[in-house]
């Protein structure tokens, strides 16, 4: 019997040191990720989106060119070369499909790409008025773009395993939508995961608007006196929004009441790294921008980069 438990107490100390081997390797590991993640020089981002595993991606503004990288190891590639008459901004990735949708700013259009290859799998005129197609979000059956010159959202149809089909439409943004002309309006774009509520952030106004999808329907949120000025990309976990304010260099921590009707900014996050971020996107449990660096003058020398977001 001494024998046997001298066996049991081996296991079991066996057991503890590899549980704790693996406990400090996944934290060295999580540790090791880069803080700042070079861009190419004169790049000129926007937009940003996490994609499957460790990957993300980033649009260039003046070029439509994609940037596909890694989180872990902070290298990464241009996956769609610069096309003429392109824009790339606001961007999300759809794992049913394996496409990236990119909103296409003054263009007026919307663009899918594959995710894997960088192949043009499909451009969709989503306006001829004067736009500004900023963002996008994707729901079961749809993409969303938010215009930022114009008071409406554009909707693209999504088969089931989510291809862009023919079916586009244009949605009047109403009830107490609030819209200036000749000023940057709607933005950053959320869906709830039902699909049913949209959230979008007015850049001019700091306001914030839970719309219905199928009416356009505009009901303000209650932030209870307070207001996201400058707010740019938008990012939903649960009930939690954060709202990236770009020229103020911050990320502000909304917590959403369950029926999205009232907000409370329970946190502003600032970071020395921060350069004008515009967008927002979660890998694990870390959040990401993308420094922007507006105000900046791009030339072929000019430094941009994805920072990681500390820690409120």
């Amino acid at each position: 019997m001494i024998s046997n438990h001298k066996g049991q107490r081996a296991w079991l100390v066996l057991v503890l040191v590899l549980a704790l081997s693996f406990s400090i390797v996944g934290s060295a590991s999580a540790d090791s990720f880069p803080e700042v993640i070079p861009l190419p020089n004169g790049f000129a981002p926007e937009g940003i989106a996490s994609g499957k595993g460790t990957i993300f991606f980033v649009g260039s503004i003046p070029t439509g060119a994609i940037y596909r990288g890694d989180f872990r190891t902070g290298e990464g590639e241009v996956l769609v070369e610069p096309q003429a008459g392109r824009s790339a901004i606001g961007l999300k990735y759809d794992p049913r499909s394996g496409l990236l949708f990119v909103a296409g700013g003054m263009t007026g259009y919307a663009y899918f790409y594959d995710a894997e290859t960088g192949e043009n799998y499909a451009e969709i005129q989503l306006s001829t008025d004067p736009s500004f197609i900023n963002d996008v979000t994707i729901t079961q059956d749809a993409a969303y773009f938010t215009n930022s010159f114009q008071p409406v959202i554009h909707r693209v149809a999504l088969s089931r395993n989510g291809i862009p089909t023919s079916g586009v439409e244009t949605i009047p943004l109403g009830g107490d939508y609030q819209f200036t002309p000749g000023a940057f309006n709607a933005n950053g774009i959320a869906a709830t995961p039902n699909g049913k509520t949209l959230i979008i952030v007015n850049s001019t106004e700091g306001a914030l608007y839970r719309v219905d999808p199928e009416t356009g329907d505009a009901v303000r949120i209650d932030l209870d006196g307070g207001s996201v000025p400058f707010g740019d990309g938008i990012l939903l976990q649960g009930k939690t929004l954060y709202v990236v304010q770009n020229q103020l260099n911050q990320v502000a921590v909304i917590e959403l009441s369950s029926d999205y009707h009232e907000g409370t900014i329970v946190d502003t996050i600032t970071g020395p790294l921060f350069r004008v971020p515009t967008t927002i996107a979660g890998f694990g449990d870390s959040l990401y921008v993308v420094n922007a660096r507006f105000g900046t003058p791009v030339t072929p020398d000019t430094e941009y980069e994805v920072v990681l977001v500390p820690d409120s």
